[in-house]
């Protein structure tokens, strides 16, 4: 077993770990964040993707003493304890970018990494960061329209995605 310290949405988290467990399975199992997803286990899919010390991370193929000292933030980092929706969430919503919701988490965090650099992008550019999430159902058409009406709103005010 090895203890592991790290800050999940802000509040810290330890816990002593079998040295093999994942990161996705530390999150779900240990600290009861059942909004990442696990679909493929082998990094594909992109279901799994949480934000480490900022950056998109597959969550299904780091291990969780990876991030012993680390930041980690989840979809449930977005609208916590029943708040509104975040403006990410809110654009998937309004422009439908979201069917059966199973890739949503991952492509959530992915978006807001994108989205936490502020800087302006292409419908080209926001597919080719998107290119790990994987949706089986809506196309991609409305998701990109999603982001594109987050990264107009991040130029027209600041948007907190952490």
């Amino acid at each position: 077993m090895r203890e592991v310290h790290v800050t999940v949405n802000g509040a810290s988290a330890a816990a002593a770990i079998d040295p093999r467990m994942l990161l996705s399975d530390f999150l779900r199992d240990r600290l009861g964040l059942t909004g990442t997803h696990v679909g493929c286990e082998h990094g594909y899919c992109g279901s799994c993707t949480v934000l480490v010390d900022g950056a998109s991370t597959r969550s299904c193929l780091t291990l969780a003493v990876q991030v012993d000292g680390k930041s980690v933030h989840t979809v449930e980092s977005l609208a916590a304890h029943g708040a509104e929706l975040h403006p990410i969430q809110q654009a998937l919503k309004d422009c439908h970018g979201l069917q059966c919701g199973f890739c949503t988490p991952g492509l959530l965090m992915s978006v807001a990494e994108l989205a936490s650099n502020g800087s302006t992008c292409t419908r080209d550019e926001i597919r080719e960061h998107l290119a790990g999430n994987t949706c089986r159902c809506t196309g991609y058409q409305h998701i990109v329209d999603a982001v594109e009406q987050v990264m107009r709103s991040l130029r027209s005010e600041a948007v907190d995605v952490s």
